[in-house]
């Protein structure tokens, strides 16, 4: 039976027939690898997380996370589930071969990951967080710091968080008051709150290691004044526990299964040395600590659309399996009330709720690898320039990546019970808990209106332009490929990437910062929009010349999007264009 998971023939078709991975064994760092050892990896993805995570989604959902004052408790699947992911070695799958990783390339280890997303989003989180505290330690700590924390990561033995949000600053980071006092010895002493801390507290693992921003007594003011420090839950060389203590848990609607914290740092509960403050030990430079921090800020991004993906996903499944099998009204032209019922999925309606679902999540899918992809030949590709270029146009795509998947495979969710009708609802179903799990993706890692700053504020504009411009030559390439019976999207497509390229310019032409992002949210909505459509193009290229029911579905969602998506940008870049002024203008008194 088809996993309900994710589509395996979907992956293939996308990393193989499109993306086209193999290439990348010709590269040193993936020389040892083929397309054997990239099935075998996904083979085994596909098995652990329907054996040992989809299982206990549903408990994990209705059993939170309890905490007694001194021990936080989950159910015991979940260190079950995690430790059979640590004994497949898939939290270093993409990581270097010196740390004990399988060096495969990143667009095949994302999708490999995105199998434990589907099946399990809560448990899913804790080698998440893991995974990328340890590539940012490899990439800006000592190899001190990566021997001690990275290496047990790898293992599964430490857990890792990111501590950037405050109670009293949220996501504006400038406003952190942390401090991190240094001394005699180089280490730090850590003062502060930090909120929002998913994987904060557990017993799930032999020690945590916290990634904390923090201000260094002396440093500038706002981001500028920002360092980044580990600061473990048992402090390594003295085995002591560390004061940093669980003020309590937060209760959310979605991601049930992971522990989502408030935690307080140096308030004197644990002495470790017998001095007050909680140990921490400076990453990379002083003052520096934002930059470094971003290196695990994005790739988490990129990974909270491919979790936003893999809910749209098997809720897409599991809401077509249920059409195909529930048998509900008869065709419009039927005239014979005692003639038999059709399964819901002969209804027009019901078929334009699945392809709607079908073209987002499979275009959230191709959009997510597709920035793996672009990791990858950040990476490795051959030339300085290539790696540039790949950097360039990943740097304006991660807005994209985190919010369009967020936004648009909420909405599969959202579909996928309305296909159930009145069992869509209810907790008997799977597609309720979905739709709860990825309300948070738009919030996570940087709000929807924080994206759209991000790829209208700096993205589009820096470098004086260029990674705008990167996006429109790569659109346009595409668009010129497209001929016969793909002429009319190519034209479609490329008046759309221009309209863009003219609003851009329209709407800085200003001068007025505050006019320019007024409307930084739609903005990235059309952008993202138009993203999507290049990327069905190009399946739809992938897939000329091919039969079959598969690629005939490739070819219908893709027109479904041109036909009934993308014409949503027009309006949008419209308004864009008019310089409206209506949210900047209006007064809290009206509101």
């Amino acid at each position: 039976m088809p996993s309900l998971l994710l589509s395996r023939r979907d992956l293939e078709f996308l990393l193989y027939e499109w993306l086209d991975v193999e290439l990348l064994t010709k590269r040193p760092r993936h020389a040892e690898h083929s397309r054997e050892t990239f099935d075998a990896v996904l083979d085994l993805a596909e098995q652990v997380a329907t054996r040992d995570f989809a299982p206990h989604n549903k408990k994990a959902d209705e059993n939170e996370p309890t905490f007694d004052g001194t021990t936080v408790t989950l159910i015991p699947e979940v260190k079950k589930a995690l430790d059979v992911f640590a004994q497949t070695g898939l939290i270093a799958s993409g990581m270097d071969e010196s740390v004990g990783g399988m060096q495969l390339p990143g667009v095949v280890a994302g999708a490999c990951f995105a199998f434990f997303q589907a099946a399990n989003v809560g448990s899913s989180s804790y080698p998440f967080l893991t995974i990328g505290n340890a590539n940012l330690l490899m990439a800006h700590g000592t190899p001190e710091q990566v021997d001690t924390y990275v290496r047990p990561m790898v293992e599964g033995r430490f857990f890792g968080t990111m501590c950037l949000s405050e109670p009293q600053a949220g996501s504006s980071l400038a406003d952190v008051t942390t401090r991190a006092v240094p001394q005699d010895d180089g280490s730090y002493r850590l003062f502060g709150n930090k909120m929002w801390i998913s994987a904060g507290e557990h017993e799930l693992s032999e020690n945590i290691v916290h990634l904390v921003l923090a201000k260094i007594p002396g440093s500038p003011p706002g981001v500028k004044g920002i360092s980044l420090f580990v600061v473990p839950k048992v402090v390594v060389e003295t085995g002591e526990r560390n004061d940093v203590v669980l003020a309590g848990l937060n209760h959310k609607m979605g991601y049930r299964g992971t522990t989502n914290t408030l935690l307080n740092f140096g308030e004197g509960v644990h002495t470790p040395g017998g001095q007050p403050g909680a140990v921490g030990f400076l990453v990379g430079e002083a003052n520096r600590g934002l930059p470094y921090m971003f290196h695990m800020m994005n790739e988490a991004r990129i990974g909270v659309g491919s979790g936003a993906m893999a809910l749209g996903y098997t809720g897409y499944l599991k809401s077509l399996q249920y059409a195909r099998e529930r048998p509900q009204g008869r065709p419009v032209a039927a005239k014979d009330p005692s003639a038999p019922q059709v399964p819901i999925i002969a209804h027009a309606d019901v078929k334009r709720m699945l392809l709607a679902q079908k073209c987002y999540v499979e275009g959230a899918l191709a959009l997510v690898l597709y920035c793996n992809r672009l990791l990858d030949d950040e990476r490795t590709a051959e030339t300085q320039e290539d790696r540039e270029q790949a950097h360039l146009l990943l740097d304006t795509l991660t807005p994209i990546a985190k919010s369009w998947p967020s936004q648009w495979c909420l909405e599969a969710n959202s579909l996928a019970i309305q296909v159930h009708g009145g069992y869509g609802y209810t907790r008997e179903y799977d597609v309720e808990q979905h739709y709860r799990d990825n309300r948070l993706n738009p919030i996570h890692e940087g709000t929807h209106g924080i994206q759209g700053l991000d790829l209208l504020g700096r993205k589009v504009v820096m470098q004086g332009g260029q990674g705008l411009a990167l996006l429109h030559r790569t659109i346009s390439a595409t668009a010129a490929r497209a001929s016969g019976d793909l002429a009319d999207l190519g034209a479609q497509l490329q008046a759309s990437a221009d309209r863009v390229v003219e609003v851009t310019g329209q709407l800085w032409a200003t001068g007025d910062p505050e006019v320019a992002l007024a409307n930084a949210s739609v903005y990235l909505e059309a952008v993202g929009h138009v993203v999507v459509a290049w990327l069905w193009l190009e399946q739809l290229l992938a897939a000329e010349g091919r039969t079959g029911d598969f690629y005939d579905g490739k070819r219908v969602a893709g027109r479904f999007f041109f036909r009934y998506e993308l014409p949503r940008t027009g309006p949008q870049l419209d308004l864009l264009a008019s310089l409206d002024r209506t949210t900047l203008d209006v007064k809290q008194a009206w509101l």
